[in-house]
């Protein structure tokens, strides 16, 4: 079950995160388990925000979707902030030897990083050539940080002695977080739930590089209210869906995800939110040239879904049914996984 409470702000959940890491956690089996979920899910590739360093060929099963592993890096001051870089490069100049596991760096968001380290990292996206993976837009608390450097976030990196209170700790708004990720050679925004039309612009200008990541059940687990999902899509904004994670979401099925943003977003073709829980995923991911469609030359990596015997006029509508569910995976042609179809 997530943590917290339905429509809790953020601070207020990430002080219940904190909490709960403080207990028993065994970051290696949450991460096989998690990779597991996805794939009965029916999720043969997926990006991975990852708070510590693992090896596939030690600490994974041998069966795993294709996974981008973003590490992910946290320093919001200037002195932990060169911590982390350093953190961040040796991870990339390790050697990973695992072809379905792919690296990609995780600046976590304006918040707990500064703009030294954000640098540090888009460069070494750039040298290494991976993805980089940021929330951004994601709260009104967040928002408030940036305009006036008060509020809840403050208030939570001073309880935590992370604050720093000096000229250019920060960035000056979204904006300006988005032309510094701009400059990755791929950059996948989380969330985006308070991007503005100049914002989605220029999103939209760089979706062959740049993508939004839309959390639906996360964004309603905040009580976030609409979601501008229908002006991202008309603007030409790449958007992917996720799920953000366990810790604010009852599962980890992008299918499920599918459903919801179905349901949530009439006004939007439902092929378009097929696609988005697909190719637009690959896409963002970087992967597009091995997953997201069934076609000549890609894997044969897909979910097999059981729908009813209806015939309605669009078949999507048996897709997103309540009663339609994933009964067998297949990854590289071979069938992984088999659920009951009664």
């Amino acid at each position: 079950m997530p943590l917290g409470q339905w429509g809790t702000n953020l601070p207020d959940w990430i002080r219940a995160v904190m909490r709960h890491r403080q207990g028993r956690f065994e970051a290696t089996t949450a991460v096989s388990r998690g990779l597991e979920e996805c794939l009965r899910s029916g999720a043969t590739a997926v990006g991975e925000i990852a708070t510590s360093d693992w090896r596939p060929s030690r600490d994974l099963p041998s069966l795993v979707p294709t996974t981008v592993m973003f590490r992910e890096a946290i320093g919001p001051t200037v002195l932990r902030a060169r911590d982390a870089a350093a953190a961040a490069e040796a991870f990339l100049a390790a050697s990973h030897a695992c072809a379905e596991v792919l690296p990609g760096l995780s600046p976590h968001a304006p918040y707990t990083v500064h703009p030294q380290l954000l640098e540090t990292l888009v460069e070494l996206s750039g040298r290494f050539r991976v993805p980089l993976a940021m929330h951004l837009a994601e709260s009104p608390e967040e928002l408030e940080l940036l305009a006036s450097g008060s509020g809840p976030f403050r208030e939570l990196l001073e309880s935590v002695g992370a604050w720093e209170e000096a000229a250019g700790a920060r960035l000056a708004s979204i904006f300006d977080y988005l032309k510094a990720l701009a400059r990755a050679p791929r950059a996948l925004v989380i969330h985006g739930n308070y991007l503005n039309d100049e914002e989605i612009a220029f999103l939209a200008e760089w979706r062959e590089s740049m993508s939004v990541v839309y959390c639906p059940r996360t964004h309603d687990y905040f009580a976030r209210g609409s979601y501008p999902l229908a002006r991202m899509l008309a603007t030409g904004v790449n958007v992917a869906l996720g799920t953000d994670s366990r810790a604010s979401n009852p599962d980890l099925s992008v299918f499920e995800e599918m459903r919801f943003a179905a349901a949530r977003h009439a006004a939007v073709d439902p092929a378009t939110i097929l696609r988005m829980g697909t190719l637009d995923g690959a896409h963002a991911l970087g992967i597009a040239d091995r997953s997201g469609t069934i076609e000549p030359g890609k894997p044969a990596n897909l979910a097999i879904v059981a729908l009813s015997d209806q015939r309605p006029a669009d078949p999507h509508e048996l897709l997103f049914a309540p009663e339609s569910r994933v009964v067998r995976v297949m990854k590289r042609g071979t069938s992984l996984i088999f659920q009951r179809t009664d």
